[in-house]
C-alpha cells in the first residue's frame, strides 16, 4: 500500500522527469518549472486548469468577513481573497482508492467463504 504523508519535492520531480524522459537534468528542470509556473499564471489570470485525468484547478474568491482575534477576542475584518481549490478526476480518486477497494473486495469475498464454510 502506498505512504501517505511523505511530500513529493521538486527536486524529485526534475529527476522523475530526467530518468523516465532522458532529458538532462538542467532540462528536466526547466521543464518542470515551465509547466508549474504556466498552471500559476494561469490561476493567477483567473483561469481555470483542467489536466485530464488528473484534476481541475481553480481559484474561489472568498469575500469579506468579520472574524474574531483568538488571544484577545476583539473582532477584526478579514479582506476578500482567494484560495486555491484542487479538484481530483474520477479517474484520479480509483488510482488512489485502488488498493482500498481491492482490500475490500478480497476482504468481503474472504468473509463471505467464511460463512459458507460455515453453513457447510
Amino acid at each position: 500500500m502506498p505512504s501517505f504523508g511523505k511530500a513529493v519535492t521538486r527536486v524529485e520531480l526534475y529527476d522523475a522527469v530526467y530518468r523516465r524522459v532522458g532529458l538532462s537534468r538542467s532540462e528536466s528542470a526547466s521543464l518542470v518549472e515551465l509547466v508549474l509556473t504556466e498552471i500559476t499564471d494561469s490561476m493567477a489570470r483567473g483561469e481555470t486548469v483542467k489536466l485530464s485525468s488528473f484534476g481541475t484547478f481553480t481559484v474561489r474568491k472568498k469575500a469579506k468577513r468579520m472574524g474574531r482575534n483568538p488571544k484577545t477576542g476583539i473582532a477584526a475584518p478579514i479582506p476578500p481573497r482567494g484560495v486555491v481549490v484542487f479538484k481530483a478526476s474520477a479517474v484520479m480518486k480509483q488510482r488512489i482508492n485502488a488498493d482500498r477497494l481491492q482490500e475490500h473486495s478480497e476482504m468481503t469475498l474472504t468473509e463471505t467463504d467464511m460463512k459458507g464454510a460455515a453453513l457447510t
